[in-house]
């Protein structure tokens, strides 16, 4: 329909990782499907067949109550299973991309069904193919993932370890990692935020020995690249920004990465407001934030 009207088409998934201008023109479309089935692989392995519309965090728990390993560590990030992979999901050391096998997807512009493999998805942290060459083009319609009947827990970032003991369940360490979340970030149904808003930035590692020649406390994590990521919510909270307000927008008090809604205001203001952080973190550090939610019906003013 929205082809046949020349309509502007906006999918939506759950909307928890988006910045959204007042109005959007056109037609907005939201899956609903949300059937999943397991599929028995070799040995150990299990294929998980999730439709877009189920819901993430819904899948994890029906997962991990299974025994299943692979996606206990992103147990708690809001949104559908069809936005996943646009953002390459991920959480405390674990990547979307670790335990997915294929995206199935339709092109909007002919309705050509195709199936990508890892590969083809072109992943990096927090980017993929969907935010690039095929943004604005498809429709993902399922993932399959693959998950291990094996224990494999990945305890080694945070303080996960000390949550649960020597042999976790696979339900446990979900349990874990979203008493931490609780914790630590604010209910979006309560205070209004995108979780995270800024990426952890990647810095050569010049850069960063040169920085913890400064602040030797500076959290930081080698990539295998041999580039170093850096933990945005430290740098803004050195900048003495934690809890800090301006009108209808804040950063939170307990977790310097999140932006809240107060109510007011609107997506200009939000993005002036995170302009303005990225510039003091820039001016401090001679490091460059990027925004992680995905802007639809606002204009880019970073």
């Amino acid at each position: 329909m929205a082809g046949e009207r020349h309509w502007p088409l906006t999918l939506l998934g759950g909307g928890s990782n988006l910045i959204l201008g007042e109005y959007l023109t056109g037609l907005v479309v939201q899956p609903t499907f949300a059937a999943w089935w397991l599929e028995q692989g070799r040995d150990d392995t299990v294929r998980v067949h999730v439709e877009a519309g189920m819901d993430w965090h819904a899948l994890v728990m029906a997962l991990v109550k299974r025994e299943l390993w692979g996606i206990e560590n992103l147990a708690l990030i809001p949104g559908h299973c069809g936005a996943a992979p646009i953002q390459n999901i991920g959480a405390y050391g674990v990547e979307l991309a670790e335990v997915l096998e294929s995206v199935h997807l339709v092109f909007l512009e002919d309705g050509r069904k195709a199936v990508l493999s890892v590969a083809d998805c072109a992943f990096g942290y927090r980017d993929s193919i969907f935010k690039g060459e095929l943004e604005g083009r498809v429709a993902i319609t399922k993932l399959v993932l693959r998950l291990s009947r094996q224990p494999r827990p990945r305890l080694d970032y945070g303080d996960l370890a000390k949550r649960v003991g020597p042999s976790p369940s696979a339900r446990e360490v979900a349990e874990a990692v979203s008493q931490v979340r609780r914790e630590k970030l604010p209910d979006p149904l309560k205070l209004g935020n995108a979780g995270s808003f800024f990426k952890n930035p990647l810095v050569e590692a010049a850069k960063a020995q040169a920085l913890l020649s400064r602040y030797p406390h500076m959290p930081h994590f080698p990539q295998q690249d041999g580039s170093v990521k850096l933990a945005a919510g430290w740098l803004i909270d050195q900048c003495e920004l934690k809890g800090h307000r301006e009108g209808a927008f804040g950063i939170h008090e307990r977790q310097a990465l999140v932006l809240v809604h107060h109510g007011g205001g609107d997506a200009h203001g939000l993005l002036a407001f995170a302009n303005a952080i990225a510039k003091r973190v820039q001016q401090r550090f001679g490091v460059s934030l990027e925004r992680e939610p995905r802007l639809v019906g606002v204009a880019d003013t970073a």
